[in-house]
């Protein structure tokens, strides 16, 4: 018989992979099949991101939050280049970063057990769980993404159809 804390691994790491990059990545991806490259590197003003910004972020933060930190390797994150970036930089190269997040998450998601998930580590100068890098992770993505999915709808004025294979209506 299984033992619970191996249960609640299992499914918080699954649920982390399915967020991140079932969900967000491929949704960012879809995102960003629908612009052009002027529309992914817009910035309506100083203080606002383009989604090349947010798709070098995400990247960046996942990579510091979870990869570096689970594995013990050095983290060489420069976070205030995600946003200086003025682009373009070619979708290709976006969707490679993209793909490359999703190669190198799996396996450190893949060889979480509950003493990682319950240690402390030192991230970005705070001191967090590994629950905590989970869900920050997961609900960091989960919003920029959300970012990027109102910026295309706005631009485009496209249902992007996340759900357009599922009945979201039905209550069973």
């Amino acid at each position: 018989m299984e033992k619970l804390e191996d249960i609640l691994v299992a499914q918080l790491v699954n649920e982390t992979k399915r967020r991140i990059i079932e969900e967000g990545i491929n949704r960012i991806r879809k995102c960003l099949g629908a612009l052009d490259m002027h529309e992914i590197w817009f910035r309506p003003n100083e203080n606002s991101n383009s989604v090349g910004n947010l798709v070098l972020h995400l990247c960046g933060n996942v990579r510091q939050w979870a990869i570096t930190t689970f594995s013990g390797i050095t983290d060489s994150r420069h976070r205030q280049q995600e946003f200086d970036e003025r682009g373009p930089l070619p979708v290709s190269e976006l969707l490679q970063l993209l793909d490359q997040l999703e190669s190198d998450l799996n396996p450190v998601l893949d060889n979480l057990d509950a003493k990682a998930i319950a240690g402390s580590y030192q991230v970005q100068g705070f001191n967090e769980t590994g629950t905590a890098i989970l869900v920050h992770i997961s609900e960091h993505f989960s919003y920029h993404v959300g970012q990027i999915t109102y910026f295309v709808k706005m631009k485009k004025d496209m249902d992007i159809g996340y759900y357009a294979d599922q009945d979201l209506d039905s209550t069973t």
